[in-house]
């Protein structure tokens, strides 16, 4: 694959290069279990990412499908900036049946870092209906 992957963090990372890490996925889908880098070739999927994993927002999820892509079903960001990495993609591989994740189990140098403010792109993000977090917690938190 040639190109440039984006990987959305909440936080800015200390040396130069990402390190593999085991993804947090309460359904367990086969494609992250693996201890990775975890990308994406939608930039505003990276974004989404990193505000639904911001310090206050305890349960979320992401909808591949459509804008805005985060879910969050309880609590709000409280951070003010995400960061935001340009990935070379050489050492990534495609997985599963999202055809837009990626993942590389080596680390990675990013080739651009940006600070984002989080209120910038808060769009990107939505509150849950009162049906789907019933949904939600009926599934996982029992």
């Amino acid at each position: 694959m040639k190109g440039e992957l984006f990987h959305g963090s909440t936080r800015e990372i200390k040396g130069d290069k990402l390190l593999p890490k085991q993804a947090d996925d309460l359904e367990e889908n086969p494609e992250n279990l693996h201890k990775a880098v975890y990308a994406t070739d939608i930039k505003e999927m990276a974004i989404a990412m990193a505000i639904i994993s911001c310090k206050g927002v305890n349960y979320s999820s992401l909808d591949f499908k459509k804008k805005p892509f985060g879910i969050i079903y309880e609590g709000w960001p409280e951070q003010k900036y995400i960061y935001l990495y340009y990935l070379p993609s050489e050492t990534f591989k495609q997985e599963g049946g999202f055809g837009h994740q990626y993942y590389s189990s080596k680390p990675v140098k990013p080739s651009k870092v940006e600070k984002l403010r989080v209120e910038d792109y808060i769009s990107l993000v939505r509150e849950s209906t009162d049906l789907e977090r019933k949904k939600f917690f009926e599934k996982y938190k029992q």
